[in-house]
């Protein structure tokens, strides 16, 4: 979908169909107030009817409307006007971008952002507009033998009084949906098609597009570096193993990277403590984290963002297999410390440990890890909000700020060493389950141990990074916090620095001296 930006009234904009707001008990919005009157009430007749209540959400499509140039006119319910904030904001876009999917238009104006919120600006409500209709409209259906019919929306124009400023809204809200897209598509293909090989072939195209630099490691390299955590997961399947790290450089050689470490295991079958076979087909999903960081990069790249940032996926299946590691096996991770691997199925935090240990070399500002760790998160935050663990309080309320301004939220869990006691071996530095209690607390202590040299937040998105059921897909989060926390520093980055009285001379203060005297 093309976005733009868009100064005319409601009434004159000549596009398939505008898009104007309601809320409850027949209230019509500014923009939809000059509608009706331009239609000489046409908007208030049809509302005494009771077709459109108001509520968030719902939506009543009308042709040919007098005194309006479009050809049909989308009412999109708001909600209460005292209750309207973000949500509210988000779910009336959400839906009338639906809405005009199934219309037959392929151009919109839509007037919504100019309705005012409690609780944000008109910048925010245009970056999220391109952000949640490029959400709404995303369609996967590559894989399916006959394409469904593709005439719906094309363009859409949101309202935006201050051109420049709205643009470079819009612009940065449709980034994000394109890397929340590609998130998507890389969740959402089968693992038979999205290997590691793939991932890698997948983020050295996006170098060659946005001229970054991609370098993947292979097996071999690998056990140069003594990455036996991570080839411990590998050994039971037949598909290589890819370490893949690509560079993105929008700021100073001097300015040092944010290294997103994203868990890419591309079917998790739990190896030799093998899963239950009823909804297995989704950890397909399990290379999320991985999708993210790709996913991110795109959104970072599109918008020429000036930060530096370093990615690095960790992608290999795990699988059972006559070479595949077993409960009790003791490896040693590139960090130099041994873990003892209790179970197979917590195979994440292995390779992450090795990924978060080569992340030194870049010497980071700071290494975000992405994964869906465990389901001990789910049961914990459900699919609302990932988990946030660190070890920096300046960090964990960076990320909890930008999950906020994005709509992304998480929230910040325990990283007491009181939890430590779980994870002990009697064989090994470290073991890698911790029981069930506090499953996803102590999946993020074992991280902790291999990211003490540098600042380091660990997301755990097992809840959050796609949806089950009849509209079983990927979410493409948490690209949009990620994206919003690497904006954020980019914005900071770039601000004046608060300007300082000027020190008077040492002449005006022997003058003021001598006219005390």
């Amino acid at each position: 979908m093309e976005f733009s930006t868009i100064a005319d009234a409601p009434e004159k904009s000549r596009s398939d169909c505008i898009v104007v707001g309601v809320f409850e008990g027949n209230e019509l919005s500014e923009p939809a107030r000059l509608v009706d009157r331009a239609s000489k009430g046409f908007l208030s007749g049809v509302l005494k009817h009771g077709d459109l209540e108001g509520r968030v959400g719902s939506s009543l499509l009308l042709h040919n409307v007098p005194g309006v140039a479009a050809t049909r006119v989308l009412l999109v319910g708001l909600g209460k006007r005292a209750e309207f904030g973000s949500r509210a904001y988000r779910d009336a876009m959400r839906s009338a971008v639906r809405a005009l999917t199934d219309s037959g238009a392929t151009s919109a104006a839509a007037y919504l952002a100019q309705v005012p919120l409690a609780d944000r600006d008109v910048r925010w409500a245009l970056q999220q507009a391109a952000a949640v209709a490029s959400d709404a409209s995303y369609r996967f259906d590559q894989l399916k033998s006959k394409k469904p019919d593709r005439r719906g929306l094309k363009t859409l124009a949101l309202q935006a009084d201050d051109a420049r400023n709205g643009a470079a809204a819009v612009g940065r809200g449709a980034a994000i949906g394109a890397g929340v897209s590609l998130a998507k598509d890389l969740g959402n293909l089968p693992s038979n098609i999205c290997t590691p090989t793939y991932l890698a072939r997948r983020a050295q195209e996006l170098a060659r597009r946005h001229k970054l630099e991609c370098q993947v490691l292979d097996e071999r390299e690998m056990e140069k570096l003594a990455m036996g955590a991570l080839l411990a997961v590998t050994r039971g399947t037949r598909e290589p193993a890819k370490l893949i790290v690509l560079h993105y450089r929008g700021a100073g050689r001097k300015d040092k990277p944010v290294a997103l470490v994203g868990k890419g295991i591309t079917f998790d079958t739990g190896g030799i403590s093998i899963k239950p076979s009823a909804e297995m087909d989704e950890m397909k999903y399990d290379m999320s984290g991985a999708g993210s960081v790709l996913g991110t990069l795109e959104a970072v790249a599109r918008m020429k963002l000036a930060v530096n940032v370093v990615g690095i996926i960790a992608a290999c299946e795990n699988m059972p297999g006559g070479n595949a590691v077993k409960p009790g096996d003791i490896v040693t991770s590139m960090s130099g410390q041994t873990i003892e691997i209790l179970n197979t199925d917590a195979e994440g935090r292995l390779v992450l440990a090795d990924a978060l240990t080569y992340a030194e070399r870049f010497e980071p500002a700071a290494v975000i890890d992405i994964a869906t760790l465990t389901g001990a998160c789910v049961i914990a935050l459900g699919s609302v909000a990932s988990g946030l663990y660190s070890n920096d309080e300046g960090l964990a309320h960076e990320l909890l700020d930008a999950g906020q301004q994005s709509w992304d939220r998480a929230w910040q869990m325990p990283l007491w060493p009181d939890y430590d006691e779980q994870i002990k071996s009697p064989f090994a530095d470290v073991a890698n389950v911790g029981g069930r209690p506090a499953g996803s607390v102590t999946a993020a202590c074992f991280l902790a141990r291999f990211a003490r040299k540098f600042r380091w937040a660990h997301l755990d998105i097992a809840g959050t990074a796609w949806r089950s059921g009849k509209d079983k897909g990927s979410t493409g989060r948490p690209v949009p916090l990620l994206t919003t926390f690497l904006m954020q520093r980019a914005d900071a980055a770039a601000a004046p620095a608060p300007s300082r009285p000027a020190k008077r001379s040492a002449a005006k203060k022997t003058r003021k001296a001598g006219r005390k005297r």
